[in-house]
């Protein structure tokens, strides 16, 4: 689930390229990062 873009204090939508802070809800078992990790990611794809 996406909590904020970066970058900017208006953006409400992100675009290809651009650094989000997300919050994991579902992972892999055993994978590196937690269940409720909060992180920042690169948006590759959408």
């Amino acid at each position: 689930m996406c909590i904020r873009v970066i970058g900017a204090s208006n953006y409400r939508y992100a675009h290809i390229g651009d650094v989000i802070i997300v919050v994991i809800k579902e992972v892999i078992p055993n994978t590196s990062p937690e269940r409720s990790e909060v992180i920042k990611v690169v948006i590759v794809r959408t």
